[in-house]
């Protein structure tokens, strides 16, 4: 029997007249309705004439999660009184069920896609929906955008209608055509909101990892938001750990005098009928992911907890490592989170950070064609015809250096060919529904290992397996195939889907499989399982083939590092494949999660294309000289090498080149005199100007053929460098084509000849020239003398009989005049043998003692 009181009660309805004339006028609408106005289940019933008077077609819809998929579906069934399958089913990735009345579909984007690729006009489909559009899921977007192709180039009377719950209206109506914006109202109900930040700070998050001391702070909110509000409480956490561990620290049921119930995406299907069936009576704590934001509805909640935290995908294209990481929640997500407490009755959200954080909070999530991961995406593209994604209708374009790294993986694992277009392989891989290096590792793992076992390691990949398996994912197979658990049920599902969705023929000729190589050669019968979950993880991730190098330390062919947690069983093993692994902010190398046990045969088949042979010379800063070598590698893994005898003397004098410029020029021999000519140099062309030259670091290492020329040339090692005079390879950058040169002890003379008969060494490593000399020899000096030209005068410093500075002037006069008689009274007693006259400037100059005065 149809609810018609439930769906009467739909503040949607409302909206609908204005939604079907802007479907009618322009085929195309945004739909923008707060969560829990009907828009994800009155519409597509409307939509298909399943409700009210409309004419009946079918309607597809579409959602970011099959968590979403399948409660919508259940959630229209019982609005019309059927069981899902009737007149509404679902499709998800490894479960479907409609039937032959079916006119609403729901679907996870991701399937959405499949299905376009293989059947572009959507034959007998009149609707698509795009529910959630603001969540920007990377799917979404490219479904919209090859929906938009299909209405201009194929179907044009296919409608489509961009459903979200607060969304970019005019970026979407922009995209849609200047299609109509259509607006309904919610009856929502105020919401109170309590900031509750913790007592004491707490570290930020990064990467997967979350302060334990937050967590214990959001049990303590949850507790104190049963204790001083009713209602069911529902607190938002980033991911199924934190779920894990929050739902640890409250304790049991009869403590907490509520049930505590877990809804992620790996939650099994009765744990989420039974959150979104609402209280049988006593009070419920439900701990949710983002899931729960605006794609379900949790009957009961009047009270929100908000642990402020999402994980959003990130990618190191340099290192090859893709995962989630955790970020503060965008205020956007915030406020849809606290909208769930009012959804029935006036609720409560606690917040669990201060108000001075909020308004730092990033306005809204970033869009994940921005941050991701885009091979899949490129992928899809390519088999849709368009491999750079330039004729695509996208709210935001894809990062050019992402798509570039994308399809450098698509291209490595024979999906593309040389520009660009998908290969036979490629399209065969697209039709595997898993992302394009699982697809790799599971059409040649295929040929290898046989189907079943290839399909069974790849479910594993696809969707990481509990913490609590371990980081051997050999073990971790094992675990799962006697398991019981929630997981255990969904991988081998995924297994068997995937063992359903191979070609007969296994891997194509040339595809790249690792035959004929040690532990991955034989046929799939005999190959240990062991050896099997390291090649299809080699297969999929071969820059994250992994040679030993430390205790526990590992070096990637890609040229991360990688370590093993302590008690890793994997730690004695000489090669590993790296599932997978991440890299903290402040870690120097990726902590591996999980990985599998490999030969140096399989590395070397698995990650062939990063093999290569070559010479290297180069400069070692280890071992601080010349190294020439033959070596072989993979990536940046060193498998052999042999000194070479006779590098090409080019690359030698690059790396001695090489060599001067991190070590410094210091590597060459300076003299004393070679010194002071540098300084000398350096003073002239600073007082100057052309055409005395710079003979700083940096313009010298520009000017090495002007001023080592030939010698360079004929260097081997450091050894050859040290013995380089320094000094004399530099008077050939003097200007001797003006005929400047020859003034050099003119302009800065090396030595200054003072009254006494000494020639004094002028010290120009300073900002001004100085003479450092005995007080006594300058006696009858009235002017220091000026160099450059004149320009400039010498700083003279007067040094006591004992060679102490006594007094620095660049003016004698004034010092004999005002000056001298101070120094003289301080000294004369404690150099009684040295002549101290009243008047210096009369006095005869000398280097020696020759008795008081």
């Amino acid at each position: 029997m149809i609810h018609s009181d439930a769906l009467d009660r739909l503040p949607v309805r409302s909206a609908l007249p204005a939604l079907a004339r802007a479907l009618d006028a322009h085929g195309a609408a945004v739909l923008c309705a707060p969560p829990g106005t009907g828009k994800t289940t009155l519409v597509p019933l409307v939509l298909a004439g399943l409700t009210g008077d409309g004419p009946r077609q079918r309607v597809v819809v579409a959602e970011p999660r099959r968590i979403a998929a399948r409660a919508a579906a259940r959630r229209m069934a019982w609005l019309l009184g059927e069981d899902v399958g009737e007149r509404v089913g679902f499709t998800v990735r490894g479960e479907r069920r409609v039937g032959p009345r079916t006119a609403v579909e729901v679907v996870t984007t991701g399937v959405l896609l499949q299905r376009l690729q293989r059947d572009p006009e959507l034959a007998g489909v009149g609707t698509v929906v795009l529910d959630e559009c603001h969540e920007r899921h990377l799917d979404a977007d490219t479904a919209a955008a090859f929906l938009l192709d299909v209405r201009a180039a194929l179907r044009p009377e296919l409608r489509l209608v961009a459903a979200s719950a607060t969304t970019d209206a005019e970026g979407w109506a922009r995209l849609l055509g200047d299609a109509p914006v259509v607006t309904a109202e919610s009856v929502s109900h105020p919401v109170e909101v309590v900031w509750a930040p913790p007592e004491r700070p707490v570290r930020p998050p990064h990467g997967m990892r979350v302060d334990p001391a937050l967590l214990e702070h959001v049990a303590g909110v949850v507790r104190r938001a049963l204790r001083e509000r009713e209602g069911d409480v529902l607190c938002f956490l980033p991911g199924v750990g934190e779920i894990a561990r929050v739902a640890g620290r409250l304790g049991d049921r009869e403590a907490l005098g509520a049930e505590v119930l877990q809804v992620h995406g790996r939650a099994p299907a009765a744990v989420q009928d039974a959150v979104l069936a609402g209280s049988a009576g006593s009070r419920r704590v439900v701990l949710a992911t983002s899931v729960a934001e605006s794609s379900l509805t949790v009957p009961g909640v009047r009270v929100v907890v908000d642990a402020g935290l999402a994980r959003e995908p990130r990618t190191d294209h340099a290192r090859g490592l893709s995962a989630l990481t955790t970020v503060r929640a965008s205020r956007a997500a915030a406020r849809q989170r606290a909208g769930r407490a009012g959804r029935e009755a006036p609720g409560t959200v606690y917040r669990c950070w201060s108000e001075a954080d909020d308004v730092r909070l990033p306005g809204f999530p970033a869009a994940e064609i921005l941050v991701a991961d885009l091979t899949a995406f490129a992928l899809q593209a390519a088999c849709w015809g368009d491999p750079g994604a330039s004729g695509l209708a996208l709210l935001d374009p894809p990062p050019a250096g992402a798509m570039a790294a994308a399809r450098e993986v698509l291209a490595a694992t024979g999906a593309v060919a040389a520009d660009g277009r998908v290969t036979e392989r490629g399209q065969r891989m697209a039709r595997l529904g898993v992302h394009p290096r699982l697809a790799r590792a599971l059409l040649d793992g295929a040929a290898e290992a046989g189907a079943r076992r290839a399909a069974e390691v790849v479910a594993l990949l696809s969707e990481e397996p509990p913490r609590e398996y371990g980081d051997d994912l050999a073990a971790a197979w094992r675990t799962a195939r006697r398991g019981g658990d929630a997981y255990g049920a969904r991988w081998r599902t995924e297994a068997r889907r995937l063992e359903r969705a191979l070609p007969d023929s296994g891997a194509a000729p040339g595809s790249g499989a690792a035959s004929g190589s040690g532990a991955a050669s034989g046929s799939g019968s005999t190959l240990p399982d062991d050896a099997v979950a390291g090649l299809v993880t080699a297969l999929a991730y071969p820059e994250r083939v992994a040679r030993l190098r430390g205790e526990g330390a590992y070096l990637m062919v890609s040229g991360t590092g990688a370590q093993l947690g302590d008690g890793s069983r994997l730690r004695s093993a000489p090669w590993l494949a790296v599932a997978v692994a991440d890299r903290p902010v402040t870690a120097a190398s990726a902590r591996v999660l999980l990985g599998a046990v490999i030969d140096e045969d399989t590395a070397r088949a698995a990650a062939g294309a990063l093999h290569a042979e070559g010479e290297e010379v180069g400069w070692s800063d280890e071992r601080r000289d010349v190294v020439a070598r033959r070596v072989e590698r993979l990536g940046a893994v060193e498998l052999a090498s042999r000194p070479l005898t006779e590098p090409e003397p080019g690359l030698l004098r690059a790396a001695l080149e090489e060599g001067l410029r991190r070590e410094g020029l210091g590597l060459l021999r300076w003299t004393a005199e070679g010194a002071g000519l540098r300084q000398r140099l350096a003073f002239l062309h600073r007082e100057l100007g052309e055409p005395w030259p710079d003979v700083s670091d940096a313009a010298l290492l520009e000017r090495l053929d002007d001023w080592l020329g030939w010698e360079l040339g004929r260097a081997r090692r450091r050894a050859d460098l040290e013995r380089l005079d320094g000094g004399r390879m530099l008077e050939r950058l003097l200007p001797w084509a003006s005929g400047d040169a020859a003034r050099l002890e003119e302009l800065a003379p090396e030595r200054i000849q003072v009254p006494s008969g000494s020639r004094i060494r002028v010290d120009y490593g300073g900002d001004r020239p100085v003479l450092a000399v005995k007080l006594q020899e300058l006696f009858g000096w009235q002017e220091a003398p000026r160099l450059a030209g004149g320009r400039v005068p010498v700083l003279v410093h007067l040094l006591s009989p004992a060679g102490r500075p006594a007094a620095v002037t660049a003016d004698l006069a004034s010092f004999w005049r005002d000056g001298y008689r101070a120094v003289r009274a301080e000294l004369r007693g404690r150099y009684p043998r040295h002549p101290w006259p009243e008047d210096p400037t009369s006095a005869r100059p000398t280097r020696r003692a020759t008795g008081g005065h």
